[in-house]
């Protein structure tokens, strides 16, 4: 089953507010509306942070 998350905070990289659309599948993480994979930001990044814990409880 598929399902769609929504995560808002600051980007450091866009240096602005977004909001980050996360799709799982099966329970697990299968798209990301960022790149906070790659983001030298992520360890800090509040929104990936969300993401990380997200595909922790699936």
């Amino acid at each position: 089953m598929e399902k769609e998350y929504f995560f808002s905070g600051y980007c450091r990289t866009l240096d602005k507010s977004r909001m980050v659309a996360v799709e799982t599948e099966d329970g697990k993480v299968v798209d990301v509306d960022c790149c906070f994979e790659n983001c030298i930001h992520a360890p800090n990044c509040t929104i990936a942070q969300e993401i990380r814990k997200l595909s922790e409880d699936q």
